[in-house]
């Protein structure tokens, strides 16, 4: 299929280019998105919003590269591009995202070393003009209940903490709380790493004086934790006797690391090996996702972090290294010796913590020492996404040698082919459960088979979501009795793509049991189950209107019908493999 020249040929640059950025190719990654720019101006139009993505993607290309200025620019022609084709820029929430956008990444800029105290102040003020006015947007649309509201809150408290404008910062950050609460629930990360926000802006506001402003806690360039980003944090070293507030695994996992892990390689028998070792926490478990909570620490639960070795490392100290890491302290803070399942301590494939040669972890976790090739599709297809979540998950303490980061990123790049190859799949079994089959089950009073089938549609459905928005950079959808929490947390990210479906499933999912099982008599004065039957398959046709626009947008198809069968041979148009496991029949 010829797509050099086209708008399909464009996107593709777009995703390669994309993942060369995650995968930290970043001079690759400019040159691929330098080249999707140049093919831009035949292949779309100056106002198409594809257009306006490519920018904020070389926005987030120049952020992690130090180049602020770029990335600002990039933002402004997004911005002004978002503006020039909407509707209504006054209520547009894709322009509110930009503006929040480009006051992070001036405050970014007053960061930067050597930069005047006026061009400081006058750069603060601009972040705030564009802080606000991302405020004003959603409040002109009435959106002040969406979930991406309170990262417009959360961007505007840390502009007005760079200020030292510590009680609005308060205010905002107080409100966001609020919201997030209201969507995601008080034991969702989001709440947790707002309500440490708050807690430190508080802690500003209570030691701000005018007399003292200068010994203030400064703002450093950490990024908002509404969009999944850290607090600036003091400059204050934690001591061994200190007690952090310490909220989830990975925190404890870190804080042992860190006072125990560190001393463990300083050990005379492995000091020659310190530098070839990872250290961090990956693999299967509640806290590796950031979902763990207090529910979560009766089983497979305490101190504990990974140590990954090479092979030849593994093969010369690995069990003395295991050892002495039995030998740590089982107490740490106030939380006792780690609770293990049987099953965890059957055998040493089943293991959480401790000592592990880098290809081993990976094949007890995937089957593979490392991901397969790019052009091994069928190799890929059997992985399952909650396997890839598992592999790719959690947080890497330390890794000197870069071993074990390369690996598991590796897993992180999955071919292009295999995503919409598995889209497809995802698009003809939406269309089969939720489209075809749940509507003639309840039809025929089948109550059960109508129940499957809205789990079927729902499964397909969050899978689908999580692969528009590309592994690369959402991740993998985990295991079943994570999905909604992970769906919920991509989805409260900016500029997620199919953010507003999560509560449409969640919606369809609490009727289904009126509907499957409500019968005649059903209900307030006896209505019935044909109310929440109704609205069970308007929601799910409303998803799948999402679906075909999300497809359209990202050029995957150019068809508009909705009965979601007829866009696979749309969408396995793009697939350039010959291999037929990448095909429907």
């Amino acid at each position: 299929m010829q797509l050099a020249g086209s708008e399909a040929g464009t996107t593709t640059l777009i995703n390669a280019a994309t993942s060369l950025r995650a995968a930290g190719d970043y001079d690759r990654a400019e040159e691929i998105y330098s080249q999707a720019l140049k093919e831009s101006s035949k292949t779309l139009k100056p106002n198409d919003r594809k257009l306006a993505a490519l920018h904020n993607n070389l926005s987030m290309l120049y952020s992690e590269t130090g180049k602020i200025k770029e990335a600002i620019d990039q933002l402004e022609k997004a911005l002004d591009i978002l503006q020039k084709s909407s509707i209504d820029p006054s209520t547009d929430i894709d322009i509110a995202a930009t503006h929040t956008n480009i006051a992070l990444a001036l405050l970014q800029e007053c960061s930067q070393p050597n930069t005047s105290t006026n061009s400081k102040s006058a750069t603060l003020n601009s972040a705030l003009e564009h802080a606000q006015m991302s405020l004003k947007i959603y409040k002109n649309g009435n959106n002040q209940n969406q979930p991406h509201y309170a990262s417009a809150l959360a961007g505007y408290a840390q502009v007005q903490y760079a200020r030292k404008e510590y009680s609005d910062a308060v205010k905002a950050y107080s409100e966001a709380l609020d919201l997030i609460a209201q969507c995601y629930g008080k034991d969702s990360e989001s709440y947790a790493i707002t309500l440490e926000n708050l807690q430190q802006a508080q802690d500003a506001a209570e030691k701000f004086t005018e007399t003292n402003a200068a010994d203030a806690i400064q703002y450093d360039s950490e990024k908002s934790p509404a969009t999944d980003e850290s607090h600036p944090e003091s400059n204050k070293i934690i001591k061994t006797e200190d007690n952090p507030k310490i909220k989830n695994g990975m925190q404890l996992a870190k804080s042992y690391w860190q006072t125990y892990g560190k001393q463990l390689l300083e050990l005379p028998k492995f000091r020659d090996y310190k530098n070839r070792i990872a250290a961090g926490l990956v693999g299967h478990g509640s806290e590796c996702y950031g979902f763990d909570d207090e529910i979560s620490r009766d089983h497979d639960f305490g101190p504990g972090f990974c140590l990954w070795l090479t092979d030849e490392d593994y093969a010369e100290i690995g069990e003395d290294l295991q050892a002495a890491y039995n030998d740590l302290p089982q107490e740490f803070y106030g939380f006792g010796s780690r609770k293990e399942t049987p099953r965890a301590k059957s055998c040493e494939s089943s293991k959480r913590v401790g000592v592990f040669s880098t290809a081993r972890f990976f094949e007890n976790i995937t089957g593979f020492a490392t991901a397969p090739n790019q052009n091994e599709p069928h190799l890929w297809l059997s992985l399952s996404e909650p396997t890839l979540a598992a592999a790719t998950n959690g947080q890497i303490f330390a890794d000197p040698l870069g071993e074990f980061s390369k690996t598991r990123q590796s897993f992180k790049l999955m071919p292009d082919d295999v995503r919409i190859s598995l889209i497809s799949r995802r698009l003809g079994m939406m269309a089969q459960a939720g489209q075809y089959n749940v509507p003639r089950m309840l039809a025929r009073k089948d109550g059960a088979a109508a129940w499957l089938s809205i789990n079927e549609f729902v499964r397909a459905t969050t899978s689908i979501v999580f692969l528009l928005n590309n592994p690369i950079s959402a991740g993998y959808l985990p295991y079943y009795k994570w999905q909604f929490a992970a769906l919920r947390k991509l989805s409260a990210r900016m500029a997620s793509r199919l953010s507003n479906v999560c509560n449409q499933l969640e919606s369809l999912m609490r009727l289904s049991s009126a509907a499957c099982f409500g019968g005649s008599g059903f209900g307030e004065c006896g209505k019935g189950s044909s109310e929440a039957e109704s609205k069970i398959n308007e929601i799910i046709q409303n998803v799948c209107n999402e679906v075909v626009e999300e497809l359209k947008y990202q050029g995957l198809s150019n068809c508009n019908e909705t009965f979601l069968e007829w866009q696979r041979p749309y969408v396995e148009a793009h697939i350039n493999s010959r291999a037929t496991c990448l095909r429907s029949l």
